[in-house]
């Protein structure tokens, strides 16, 4: 079973661990925009993705990176007594900028004192190796913890295609690959009800971030945001999702088909308070979550059960008894 008794790795634990006590994320939310909005791969972006990109839960991205920081600071210090922080760039493609932008963008956070950690959201055709050497010195000038989070959303490439996410799964292997030889950690993002996934895709995204050694992991439930190329769709009826029991169901298998090491930063996503055709179940996310830790306590499962399918597999089935 996990560590600290629990059903699977939770995400707070694990920064009390790694920086000695609880850990906040501050979003850092900037204009911009990705490769399959501005005709660099396409337009229009992926079909579930509104016109904030993300940033819906964030302050104005006309305030500086620094101001940002400092009004999100504030409201932690005062609701959470928090003086450690993670500067999290979280909407759009931050690093679809030139890179002296970037560096600056990244600079401005390091400059931070009580900034521990930085955490650059991006998509895996958009990582390079000049814009991993800006990271890189930063994180030498400034001994700071950078991760990068990974928008792949499903390793089915022919959902790729349907979503219009201008990549494939090659793109975000290389993304990881060039990543862990500057070793920064990973996060990933999924999507485990999309519309075209089964449970097999579910079992082989698990599959697909232990082989590939992925830190985190990041679920989301799909939501649907009218005036999007999705919620036209799904306002026609020309998709079907799966129920929230069927979506507790593949939480539950994808966690015991993860490498147990992984940490899960998140189980279930939320939607912008407005303009939402679909999201949750109109359940709140909450009470999804309890729902999943009952069943897990409940089938007596947890996360890595069914961890059993690297370093020759085949071979442990055919002799037991041999050293893989």
């Amino acid at each position: 079973m996990c560590k600290e008794n629990s059903r699977y790795n939770i995400y707070s634990r694990h920064l009390i661990k790694k920086f000695g006590q609880k850990v906040y994320k501050l979003p850092v939310n900037l204009p911009g925009t990705c490769p399959n909005r501005d005709g660099t791969l396409g337009y229009g972006g992926c079909i579930f993705c509104d016109e904030q990109g993300s940033g819906f839960d964030a302050l104005p991205n006309k305030l500086s990176v620094t101001e940002q920081l400092r009004q999100n600071k504030e409201y932690f210090r005062q609701r959470f007594n928090a003086n450690k922080y993670i500067a999290y760039f979280q909407a759009f493609t931050n690093t679809y900028l030139p890179p002296e932008q970037f560096a600056a963008n990244i600079k401005c956070a390091a400059a931070e004192d009580d900034i521990v950690g930085i955490s650059v959201s991006t998509r895996p055709d958009c990582i390079s190796e000049e814009y991993l050497d800006i990271l890189s010195q930063v994180q030498a000038d400034k001994n700071i913890d950078i991760n990068i989070e990974l928008g792949l959303q499903t390793v089915n490439y022919h959902t790729l295609q349907k979503i219009n996410r201008g990549h494939t799964l090659a793109e975000f292997i290389d993304a990881v690959l060039r990543i862990h030889r500057r070793n920064f950690e990973i996060c990933t993002h999924l999507i485990l009800n999309l519309p075209w996934d089964n449970m097999h895709d579910v079992i082989e995204n698990a599959k697909i971030i232990s082989a590939l050694g992925i830190q985190y992991v990041k679920l989301h439930s799909l939501y649907i945001v009218r005036g999007t190329q999705l919620g036209n769709m799904y306002e026609r009826g020309e998709i079907k999702l799966i129920t929230l029991e069927q979506y507790v169901r593949r939480i539950i298998t994808f966690l015991e088909y993860l490498d147990p090491n992984t940490v899960i930063q998140r189980l279930v996503g939320k939607g912008p308070r407005s303009e939402v055709l679909f999201c949750n179940w109109d359940t709140s996310w909450w009470k999804i979550k309890t729902e999943l830790e009952r069943l897990l306590e409940a089938e007596d499962t947890w996360q890595g059960k069914k961890f059993s399918y690297l370093n020759g597999n085949a071979l442990s089935r055919a002799w037991p008894t041999a050293k893989n």
